[in-house]
């Protein structure tokens, strides 16, 4: 366990300076493709991930509600797994959907949402010989 924390810690404390210094979109830098990697991993993450976990706890509330009144509608065991599936289910919507909200906070917040910063003050580049 030690060790795969140590590794992972050690990748993130690589990766840092990288994604940290870059300036401007992702068409100013290219670290050898990884700049299209993180865009292409985050839309990923965005468009398939997110949605299907969000399905996945659909699909659990629906069970749970199957399981509390239709096939516990005599068995007590049953009954009670279904109120913990939904209330588990209940739970992680909340917990989804406040997350959700608090990343597009920031994210609005920095201006962030929708086309990437916006104002990024820029270092001046040299100065001619003639200035």
């Amino acid at each position: 366990m030690k060790s795969t924390l140590f590794k992972f810690t050690s990748l993130a404390l690589v990766l840092v300076p990288v994604v940290s210094s870059a300036q401007g979109s992702t068409q100013d830098f290219n670290f050898g493709g990884f700049a299209a990697f993180f865009v292409a991993v985050t839309t990923f993450i965005n468009n398939i991930v997110v949605p299907a976990v969000f399905a996945l706890a659909f699909l659990v509330f629906i069970w749970g509600v199957f399981k509390l009144f239709i096939l516990g509608g005599t068995d007590e065991g049953k009954r009670e797994e279904g109120k913990s599936l939904v209330l588990y289910s209940i739970v992680g919507f909340v917990l989804m959907i406040s997350i959700w909200g608090l990343v597009n906070l920031v994210a609005g917040s920095f201006g962030l949402a929708e086309q990437g910063p916006q104002n990024i003050p820029v270092a001046p580049g040299p100065r001619s010989a003639n200035n």
